[in-house]
């Protein structure tokens, strides 16, 4: 029988599961972006998996990158040929979720949602700055930074997908770099810093463009 307690662990973790497929696939708006941020993902799970804990059979994360590869071979151009859609980003976030989840189960450690921190930081701040405007969450909208900064601000949407990518190789590698060596909770707090830090240059963007966000 589960007790209260263990319960209302599964429902957050329910909760946060909801949350973090639906932020990947709001994020799955430019060529390239879902591509490349989930070869990041798997590659920084396929790290772990083979120097610091073995938690599942490599390939099962060697399919994924593969997948990935191809898939970003038609979607990584200036006019794509292919997208991943909501059935795409859906199952890729279902397959990290059950990843990250296993290895978290298997080191007693929850510093691994780290690995999916840039994604996560965009989304939550996005989804809490349309709460402040008063904005239907629900609706079609324009305010993730990568949207300010292809959509208004014309920068090809390779190149943000890319900066997407490397800002979550620097996070993966501090994450595995301190692992252990430093507590989680300053691990977490240097990396929340640097990403909200990041963040908050969409306001000066936003000011600068002079958009309307209502």
């Amino acid at each position: 029988m589960f007790g209260s307690f263990n319960l209302l662990v599964i429902f957050l973790i329910y909760i946060a599961a909801i949350g973090f497929i639906n932020i990947y696939n709001f994020m799955d708006g430019i060529n390239g972006i879902t591509g490349l941020y989930t070869l990041v993902v798997m590659g920084s799970l396929l790290y772990v998996n083979k120097n610091i804990q073995l938690f599942t059979d490599s390939n099962f994360i060697k399919y994924a990158m593969i997948a990935s590869f191809v898939f970003l071979f038609f979607n990584y151009r200036k006019k794509a040929k292919c997208f991943a859609g909501d059935v795409g980003s859906i199952a890729i976030a279902f397959w990290i979720i059950y990843l990250v989840l296993k290895l978290i189960l298997m080191t007693n450690s929850v510093i691994w949602i780290l690995f999916f921190a840039v994604y996560g930081a965009d989304g939550i701040c996005t989804i809490l700055h349309r709460l402040y405007l008063k904005q239907n969450i629900f609706e079609a909208h324009r305010l993730h930074l990568y949207q300010i900064l292809s959509n208004e601000y014309k920068i090809q949407h390779r190149l943000v997908a890319l900066y997407y990518a490397a800002a979550q190789i620097i996070v993966s590698g501090v994450v595995v770099f301190l692992y252990q060596k430093v507590q989680e909770s300053i691990i977490f707090a240097i990396i929340a810093g640097c990403l909200l830090l990041v963040y908050t240059s969409k306001f000066y963007l936003i000011k600068k463009a002079n958009l309307k966000l209502n």
